[in-house]
């Protein structure tokens, strides 16, 4: 069944930063090519960046309504199972993009973090990692540390902002957490997995990390 985009009030209306909309665009242009990205634009009802990314400065203007609506339009364009993949692959160069833009934000791309025994650099990256997101965005993360699992908890979550669905697919995020894992670890996968969704009817948006590596 097709979704519509929602219309949302202006009162209860929550913005990405414009960096962090741009480094979004650029991350699915990468994966999709030019002209993909513009037949995602249009399918998405978001022409008014046809014409050019938002401005690469802090100021929140890149609405939640508009990366559901991208999200939405990856399904409506590549499927459910297609969209799964690029989804994926965009929240992965998204990492890679944010590494560069907030690198100094965050705090871990210093040689001396790097070297840290993994416990501590693990809990510190996924803390400076949702400190980004509270701190600059409209987003709200929460974690949960066990010894062996880390939830991540998007309690307001743009991904999926005016959505309804019947599983999770919030899977830029999934992208982005596994990149980052990769990433401080110097090149090991971890098992990254959403178990909830708020646009399927739940609290919010958890994602299970675990601490154990793939491989």
């Amino acid at each position: 069944m097709d979704e519509q985009p929602p219309i949302i009030p202006a009162e209860t209306r929550f913005f990405y930063p414009n960096r962090m909309g741009r480094i979004l665009l650029q991350s699915t242009e990468d994966v999709l090519g030019r002209g993909g990205l513009l037949a995602l634009l249009k399918i998405a009802n978001l022409y008014h960046y046809t014409s050019g990314l938002p401005p690469n400065n802090l100021d929140k203007k890149f609405p939640f309504e508009d990366v559901g609506a991208l999200m939405q339009g990856i399904d409506l364009l590549y499927g459910p199972r297609g969209g799964r993949g690029i989804a994926l692959r965009i929240g992965r160069v998204s990492f890679r993009y944010g590494l560069y833009e907030f690198g100094q934000v965050l705090g871990i791309s210093d040689l001396t973090v790097r070297l840290l025994p993994w416990s501590i650099k693990f809990n510190r990256g996924a803390n400076s990692l949702a400190d980004l997101f509270n701190q600059f965005s409209d987003q709200v993360v929460r974690l949960e540390d066990t010894p062996d699992i880390l939830y991540w908890n998007i309690e307001r979550c743009p991904l999926c902002w005016g959505r309804d669905l019947n599983e999770p697919r919030c899977f830029a995020a999934t992208g982005l957490l596994e990149e980052s894992m990769i990433w401080l670890s110097g090149g090991k996968s971890y098992q990254v997995e959403q178990t909830d969704c708020y646009a399927a009817g739940d609290s919010r948006c958890t994602f299970t990390i675990e601490k154990k590596p793939l491989d």
